[in-house]
């Protein structure tokens, strides 16, 4: 039998590693609104993480070694990101580094983190840069206003426009639920459990009709970022008379929700609609790159 000393002790003690994440997570959201405005970004719209970095003078590298990302810091902050891993995992992975500069840690080697059920030893400090790449890519009233902006309801939401309001984001489809019901409380846990039964790969063959290993983004009517990012090789899911000014995506179908492209090679694009004012800088980079991501999509590349 466990006394009662015991007991109070492992009672109070989870109590203040629940206090502990509280107060983390809400220096965490107070810290990615100072960099949003330091920037002069909204607060509620998706953000070019890349180009954040940028106004921030952070350098960010794509390099072909199996990890996640890595914090130099210096005269001259970078960030090096696996380019190994999807473009999703990429952009959390850079907001999670960036993290590391705002809050001024050391650097820091992040390994690869696989998918994985089993709880992993609570670390402050990397609690903290999560859940400021949470909060600066998904802001609160940015995730309120994706849903309200489409009719549609969080706490009954689809797989589907899950995932669609994960591309708007530039987020993976598991990323947004576990941000959505731990950290911003707008869905249940039997929710999130309900829409984890759906992957990304079960979606796609959804909306495809088809199984399909590439990639797909979907750009509705509401897309509201200037950019889109994709690899070449991804599918895009664009409005339905959508048209691309060159030859770097391709249409593939007239699919019933929408015009299906394929982006072919690197470079940029723009994407219009002649009968609204939707349109978009498609920007391509070659899969896997390696590199600067201020290069990311240009055709030849240079270096420094």
């Amino acid at each position: 039998m466990i006394s009662n000393i015991t007991y109070l002790n492992a009672k109070w003690g989870k109590k203040s590693v629940v206090n502990q994440r509280q107060a983390l997570a809400q220096k965490a959201m107070h810290k990615s609104i100072d960099v949003r405005k330091q920037a002069g970004l909204d607060l509620k719209s998706p953000i070019c993480i890349y180009g954040l970095c940028d106004k921030l003078k952070v350098k960010v590298r794509f390099v072909d070694i199996s990890m996640e990302g890595i914090y130099l810091k210096g005269e001259e902050p970078l960030i090096l990101l696996s380019a190994l891993r999807p473009l999703t995992r990429r952009n959390f992975t850079c907001g999670h580094e960036l993290g590391h500069h705002v809050f001024g840690h050391s650097s820091t080697a992040d390994e690869l983190i696989e998918d994985s059920d089993k709880p992993k030893a609570f670390n402050p400090e990397e609690f903290l840069v999560d859940c400021f790449a949470g909060f600066l890519l998904m802001p609160t009233l940015g995730v309120r206003k994706a849903f309200v902006s489409r009719g549609w309801d969080a706490a009954s939401a689809t797989p589907l426009q899950i995932f669609t309001i994960a591309c708007s984001f530039g987020v993976g489809y598991k990323t947004l639920i576990d941000h959505m019901t731990y950290t911003l409380k707008m869905i249940s846990r039997t929710k999130a459990a309900s829409l984890l039964k759906s992957t990304p790969k079960s979606i796609r063959k959804e909306v495809l009709g088809y199984s399909s290993a590439e990639p797909l983004i979907i750009a509705d009517v509401h897309w509201s970022m200037p950019t889109l990012d994709a690899e070449v090789g991804s599918l895009l899911l664009l409005p339905s008379t959508a048209q691309a000014t060159n030859d770097i995506i391709t249409i593939q179908d007239n699919h019933p929700q929408g015009c299906l492209f394929r982006a072919n090679r690197p470079g940029i694009v723009r994407v219009f609609c002649r009968d609204s004012e939707w349109a978009v800088f498609v920007r391509v980079s070659r899969y896997q790159f390696v590199g600067l991501s201020k290069y990311r999509h240009l055709e030849e590349v240079e270096d420094e």
